[in-house]
């Protein structure tokens, strides 16, 4: 047992320097033939929701035990149910839920994450926006990091590591009664990692409108280091004109008024050119397409941008045409968006979250329409 220690702390080091995983025995998914390992796979339902071994499927329905007799459970305006409490260190692989694929369902639900006894959930989204819906509307899609139905069968594949303490909540803030979720959470225990590891961070912020000629923020300012990791965004083209020249820019370790990076526009960000394309790829594209209504997405998982001091993060809103004398102009969008990165805790909370009614409110309507 000595020897597969050394070589485990070999591997681990080795892995760690080359940066191919969070969890220093390496990502499973790289190393499907790694058999001999200490981790432990452990998965969380209404069924077993303290993912204790050989718990699962206990609940008795009325065809008796283990019969799915606690697949789902149905939550009420202002309820609140804990959909895992666990004791690490561990990583998050995967969660997927499912419930009535509505607006008002899927930006009235907020699911919230704390890390490791944090007090302030480092995690704060309405459910749609978390597993990749902008504007409480789903549409089939894949990418690297989400994989989504028409119906609302949601799943986020993003590392969620922890070292001691990981809890997700759901709470229905919207009004639809008696609404049925399902959920399931797989994880794995006992995977090692340094104490300052980055912990999954994700917010959502709407402008409805954006203000002219001022950028529209993706990721507010955050201090200490980090990493982003992409973001899902909800642009409501209200004016039906052409809106996706604005530059994404990041702001990095003391950067003021101009940026370390900075696009070329909105379509050239997401991986697009020469407009909007319904067009869904690993780590960018076009999700959703609804009359006015688009969805785009971008990942950093192979382009990562991380930051040493501090980082801020902004998309601007800037048309091209005959308005205002021809060529480019700014102009207002109903944007909103979720943003994902890492960061060591303790950690900033986040910005409040906006009320039901703002999140679901229709989106603005220009003076010229």
């Amino acid at each position: 047992m000595a020897g597969q220690s050394v070589k485990w702390t070999l591997l681990s080091i080795a892995c760690f320097a080359l940066g191919c995983s969070t969890s220093l025995h390496g990502d499973p998914a790289d190393t499907p033939y790694l058999v001999n390992v200490p981790i432990e796979s452990r998965s969380i339902t209404f069924e077993n929701p303290t993912g204790e071994k050989g718990k699962g499927g206990t609940a008795a329905s009325k065809i008796g035990v283990g019969r799915k007799g606690a697949a789902l459970k149905n939550l009420n305006p202002g309820q609140t149910v804990t959909l895992c409490d666990i004791q690490g260190p561990g990583i998050i692989r995967r969660m997927w839920v499912t419930l009535p694929a509505k607006k008002e369902n899927l930006l009235g639900f907020v699911i919230r994450g704390y890390w490791d006894n944090q007090t302030a959930p480092s995690i704060e989204v309405p459910i749609g926006n978390f597993f990749g819906a902008a504007h409480g509307a789903a549409k089939a899609y894949q990418s690297a990091v989400h994989s989504m139905t028409d119906t609302a069968g949601m799943s986020i594949f993003l590392p969620m590591p922890f070292t001691s303490h990981a809890r997700f909540t759901v709470t229905n803030e919207g009004t639809e009664k008696d609404v049925p979720f399902y959920y399931q959470i797989d994880l794995t225990l006992n995977d090692q990692f340094p104490s300052d590891v980055g912990r999954l961070h994700v917010l959502y912020h709407r402008e409805n409108p954006t203000t002219l000629g001022v950028d529209f923020t993706i990721l507010p300012k955050r201090t200490g280091m980090g990493r982003f990791a992409g973001c899902v965004i909800g642009i409501n083209n209200a004016d039906h004109k052409w809106w996706g020249e604005g530059e994404f820019k990041a702001y990095l370790d003391g950067d003021e008024e101009f940026p370390t990076i900075c696009g070329t526009g909105t379509e050239d960000y997401i991986g697009q050119a020469w407009g909007f394309h319904e067009n869904a790829y690993l780590y960018g594209g076009v999700s959703l397409r609804k009359d006015w209504l688009w969805t785009l997405y971008r990942w950093h998982l192979k382009d990562p941008i991380y930051w040493k001091k501090d980082i801020r993060i902004t998309l601007q809103q800037i048309g091209a045409g005959n308005e205002g004398g021809g060529g480019y102009y700014n102009k207002q969008e109903d944007v909103n968006v979720a943003a994902f990165w890492y960061e060591p805790i303790p950690s900033a909370p986040l910005p409040p979250l906006a009320p039901y009614t703002e999140r679901v409110a229709d989106g603005y309507i220009p003076a010229n329409k």
